[in-house]
């Protein structure tokens, strides 16, 4: 089980680096892609089914489905903390939403909500998770379903007509 679940959890900081700016001067929307997905592999660490698992040849995580929200632009330089709150999970999918917010200023940038799969890598096909993980992934939920909910998740994306 994890020793502790933080209530978002708090992923490693990243700053923004001059390889990720594009020619509007501000961070490309690629990049945001990498910064959350540097936040899953961090979860997916804690859960023991990140890059050591993976490497196994046991099982991974796929991604599914991503929503992103472009909320505030980031510049070179700027340092950004990623939340992640587990949404729900079943026996070989998980749901969860992040949040990437600015350090210094403290304004959200950018949101992420996704479904991934865990796949067995020998079959190449969705399997159950191990058990241990299933037992740690109630403990994140049971403390996540505290956390607010927010409007982004779930959100259908169109043009809105009056």
């Amino acid at each position: 089980m994890l020793s502790q679940v933080e209530a978002p959890l708090i992923c490693p900081r990243e700053r923004v680096i001059e390889d990720w700016i594009d020619y509007n001067g501000h961070l490309n929307m690629a990049y945001y892609n990498v910064i959350f997905d540097h936040g899953v592999d961090h979860f997916y660490d804690l859960l023991n089914v990140g890059a050591a698992y993976a490497s196994s040849g046991v099982g991974s995580c796929f991604t599914l489905e991503v929503h992103l929200h472009y909320v505030q632009e980031l510049k070179l330089g700027d340092e950004v903390e990623v939340r992640l709150q587990l949404l729900d999970f079943d026996h070989k999918r998980l749901h969860f939403y992040q949040e990437m917010y600015h350090c210094a200023e403290g304004y959200l940038a950018a949101t992420s909500e996704q479904i991934a799969l865990h796949v067995n890598m020998t079959s190449r096909r969705s399997a159950p998770f191990p058990g241990d993980v299933s037992d740690k992934l109630n403990d994140v939920l049971t403390t996540h379903q505290e956390l607010p909910r927010s409007e982004r998740i779930g959100h259908i994306i169109g043009i809105r007509r009056s």
